[in-house]
């Protein structure tokens, strides 16, 4: 069963609360509560949930809006819910109509949220939010226009090519998985470790026969007297490695022995079973660098826990690599998408086309105007946009002029630079540099709910900006009024006179 509150049954006036003073109509949640298109939102989230099947569900609106609340105050999944719990502005936006002590849903919840909501249900949120800002701003500057879109409808053919609007900006990051910084050494430490674990719960099950040998205390010390080294050679790195390469060898075969008997692989759960089959993989890659010399590998394991994530290099001054999944976003009028997302490195300048044409189908048209990195500007693609009539301002192919770039081209280029200053405001505003999901299908829920967040905060930000527009248009026509009362005034006293 479905439970839902919709949109338009819930006032701020008949949210019951013990205080005597009322609620401000000005904060922030009460005005974000207004924008949201919650109906819409909802109906996305149902699409996953079946109405005959299971118990009552927890509202929907309050399920959306805690994800909300988490994102944007950069709690965890225990302090979003306290925060409900204390806040009766953010019970209000969650939908509730009395103020209340007992926690809206357990804190345990959130995993199975994740889990459900992917990039397809995050995409479809950012679309809404993206036609609720059209609707608020003046029809001249609106990229959507209801034309279009009836045409669109009505015919499906290129004869009457519509006029290209916008601008699109692209750019690509990593965001950063909550891992520790990996070396071989310490991945080889831990799976060591793991295997001794192993063989501790695989011995105790039956006691039969000699335990394994390990060398545990020797293997450990081995590991400590290289890792508490400043600094350290390629030869002590590399003799380090052998030595535990070594260990981990033996482990192994220890462990395929004791799991070669009945009844005894059924004594390991089925995290240790998943972590037995990563640790096989781990070992095979770090054996194979270390016999050919070389550090890279298809498909490479850094973090034994999160075997999906990848070392992906930047050449970023902070870090030369960074290790999480690496996004392609697209960027119109300070709203952004993910275009695509991938744990393993990517050219992004493959996912032009996509993004052109991902832009049409939400705006009705080609954007008139492509920023792009130099790595975007390919042969192909300039082709491809100067087919659709899409104007490029960047670096030309080919040998640099004698003349340089004209100063508006410059200027125009520059504006790039605000899908960069998103990504800044992910990172240090969002935490979307400390991915803390540890599965790869909630890290890409929680990397997505952080830029549906984000756009929430653009919506909030254009509906202020219009409310103190008109309050000031307001004001100066009252002062209009007055000046031309005082005027008709004091003419009538002159003739009077």
């Amino acid at each position: 069963m479905i439970t839902y509150t919709p949109q338009n049954q819930l006032s701020l006036e008949l949210f019951d609360h013990p205080f005597e003073i009322a609620l401000d109509k000005r904060n922030r949640w009460v005005i974000l509560a207004s924008l949201i298109p919650w109906d819409s939102l909802a109906s996305v989230y149902c699409q996953k949930l079946d109405p005959d099947v299971g118990r009552k569900s927890v509202d929907v609106r309050t399920v959306i809006a805690a994800i909300i609340i988490k994102h944007k105050l950069r709690l965890d999944d225990r302090g979003t819910i306290e925060m409900i719990k204390e806040n009766v502005y953010l019970q209000y936006f969650c939908g509730l109509k009395s103020f209340t002590t007992k926690a809206v849903f357990d804190s345990s919840l959130f995993v199975d949220i994740r889990k459900r909501m992917g990039g397809k249900e995050f995409d479809a949120f950012n679309q809404l939010v993206i036609e609720k800002s059209e609707q608020l701003k003046p029809h001249q500057s609106r990229i959507i226009r209801k034309r279009n879109q009836v045409q669109d409808n009505k015919e499906n053919d290129c004869s009457t090519p519509k006029k290209n609007r916008g601008r699109l900006k692209v750019d690509a990051t990593v965001t950063d998985q909550e891992v520790t910084y990996p070396t071989d050494l310490k991945l080889l430490n831990e799976v060591r470790e793991n295997l001794e674990r192993m063989l501790d719960i695989l011995y105790n099950a039956a006691f039969d026969g000699a335990k394994p040998r390990t060398y545990r205390r020797v293997a450990r010390k081995a590991y400590l007297n290289q890792a508490k080294k400043k600094r350290k050679t390629t030869k002590e790195i590399r003799r380090g490695v052998k030595s535990q390469l070594q260990y981990v060898a033996r482990d192994l075969k220890a462990v395929d022995t004791l799991l070669d008997k009945p009844g005894r692989l059924v004594r390991l759960t089925k995290r240790d079973r998943q972590l037995l089959e990563t640790i096989r993989l781990v070992y095979d890659q770090q054996k194979l660098m270390y016999d050919n010399k070389i550090h890279k590998c298809d498909k490479r394991i850094v973090n034994l826990y999160q075997p999906h994530v990848r070392p992906v290099v930047r050449g970023k001054d902070k870090a030369k690599v960074e290790f999480g999944a690496k996004i392609n976003v697209s960027e119109v009028d300070g709203f952004c998408r993910i275009d695509r997302f991938s744990w393993e490195a990517y050219n992004e300048s493959t996912d032009v086309k996509m993004q052109v044409e991902n832009y049409k189908r939400i705006y009705g048209c080609y954007p008139k105007v492509f920023l792009g990195d130099q790595i975007y500007l390919t042969r192909n693609n300039r082709k491809f946009l100067k087919e659709k009539g899409i104007q490029i301002f960047g670096k030309p192919l080919g040998r640099p002029p004698k003349n340089s770039q004209k100063y508006r081209e410059k200027k125009e280029a520059a504006k790039r630079n605000h899908v960069e200053g998103k990504f800044g405001q992910g990172k240090r505003g969002y935490g979307l540099n400390n991915i803390q999901a540890r599965l790869p299908e909630t890290s890409e829920s929680w990397v997505n709910a952080i830029f549906f967040v984000m756009n929430l905060t653009k919506l909030l930000q254009i509906a202020s900006n219009l409310k103190g527009f008109f309050v000031l248009i307001n004001k100066m026509a009252q002062n209009w009024i007055q000046n031309i009362t005082s005027f008709k005034i004091a003419c009538i006293y002159s003739c009077s006179a």
